[in-house]
């Protein structure tokens, strides 16, 4: 065995122990702590503010949910504090709270919080004022010049009885405000993680009324995080086709909201493998907000978007506008489909691939690849570490035949400097 190959299989003995060695004594201790963080918070454990401007979308604690200034309550007692439509696909389950008409109750069926497969399933999205609460709520906020009655925070929505929420198998929700308008919600589940949620005002009144599509994620309390400065949590999004990161504390210390526009982006909040995000009219131009207020004591975040022109729906007439909800765990595959199919703008920036992009994405895929074909992440990393090896062979090839080169040179060399000592050269 050549000097090369023993450098190669001890380059390959090296990688095993630094991946074992890493995954034991340091992720290993590290991702039980970060359970047993997520399932204190979990276990542990404000009235509503004046309406929004118009044309503004309501700010962190503008017609917010009571419950954001109100004691802390518990998930369950939270969930069954007001009616429901149950939500139940293979992948997710939960229920849509039909005060406000809004997402806030999800489990993620396919992942649990520790690797002990019996543990408890991944609680996502909770009810405003429970320990963690992240929810999504969808809307209008009058136009200039509109006085007619909103749906809010606090409407009491209708549903068909018995309703389920399901894989193309949509719920329409629908209040009358009594004054001559009737708003209809049709909630549907597709692409496992995607909401399309369709908005629709039939004008009955004798008068135009004129609004304003918004759409906004709230989170209450600032989650643990992972920590690591190569990968992004907290409040993410892409406008005007760039890029936006706002860490927890950079909201904590702004003194005003950070607002950008855009034409359609998307944005919400993303943790180290979960995010729900908010994503408009991919033709409408919009204004988006990242936003932090203390209300009771507690850390409460909004990220959300207003549409820069309104809806006008003249008497007798309806109108409809249509967006969409990410909710649940960043797989790849998945979210490079939706943002594929629906031409949402850079979509797949949702999953942070550092600044080396264009080695980090494909590297990913490659790794995927081999772990579909050998069931270990492990020894996935072992066989690209040797394809990568591979695929640079020839570069490295020359590289040992010039090194051989020079050795065979160095006995010469070394009689050179025997016949022609240095400081007879200097003489």
């Amino acid at each position: 065995m050549n000097f090369e190959n023993k450098n190669f299989l001890l380059a390959i003995v090296l990688s095993m122990a630094i991946i074992f060695g890493w995954q034991y004594f340091y992720a290993g201790p590290v991702a039980e702590q970060q359970a047993k963080d997520l399932s204190a918070q979990q276990q542990s454990g404000t009235t509503p503010s004046a309406p929004a401007a118009p044309g503004q979308a309501p700010s962190v604690g503008g017609v917010a949910p009571a419950a954001l200034a109100a004691a802390a309550v518990s998930r369950d007692e939270a969930i069954a504090a007001t009616p429901r439509v149950k939500i139940e696909t293979p992948k997710l389950n939960g229920s849509i709270n039909l005060k406000g008409a809004q997402i806030d109750d999800l489990h993620l069926l396919q992942y649990r919080e520790t690797i002990d497969p019996k543990s408890p399933t991944i609680i996502f999205l909770s009810p405003a004022g429970t320990p963690g609460a992240i929810f999504a709520e969808h809307g209008f906020v009058p136009a200039a010049g509109t006085t007619a009655k909103l749906p809010d925070t606090n409407t009491l929505w209708s549903a068909p009885a018995g309703a389920t929420l399901a894989l193309d198998k949509p719920v329409t929700l629908t209040w009358d405000n009594g004054e001559g308008l009737v708003f209809t919600r049709t909630i549907a589940i597709s692409d496992e993680y995607l909401f399309s949620i369709t908005q629709s005002v039939e004008n009955k009144s004798a008068a135009a009324v004129a609004l304003t599509p918004f759409a906004r994620i709230i989170r209450q309390d600032t989650p643990v995080i992972s920590g690591y400065w190569v990968f992004f949590e907290g409040l993410l999004g892409v406008a005007d086709s760039t890029l936006q990161e706002v860490n927890y504390s950079d909201a904590m210390e702004a003194t005003a909201a950070a607002t950008v526009e855009s034409t359609g982006g998307w944005l919400g909040f993303t943790d180290k493998y979960w995010a729900a995000v908010v994503i408009p009219d991919q033709t409408k131009a919009v204004v988006t907000t990242y936003d932090h207020e203390k209300l009771a004591g507690r850390d409460v975040y909004q990220t959300n978007y207003v549409t820069k022109d309104a809806i006008t729906v003249a008497p007798g007439a309806s109108a409809t506008y249509q967006d969409q909800l990410f909710a649940g765990a960043k797989v790849v595959s998945i979210i490079d489909a939706i943002g594929d199919k629906y031409k949402i703008d850079q979509f797949d920036l949702m999953i942070d691939w550092g600044w080396f992009y264009f080695l980090t994405k494909p590297m990913f895929y490659l790794l995927e690849w081999l772990k579909g074909l050998v069931g270990n992440f492990g020894i996935a990393i072992l066989l690209a570490t040797v394809l990568v090896k591979l695929a640079v062979f020839p570069l490295a090839n020359k590289s040992y035949a010039s090194m051989s080169k020079m050795k065979k040179l160095q006995p010469e060399m070394a009689k050179l400097k025997e016949l022609y000592p240095e400081d007879k050269m200097k003489q």
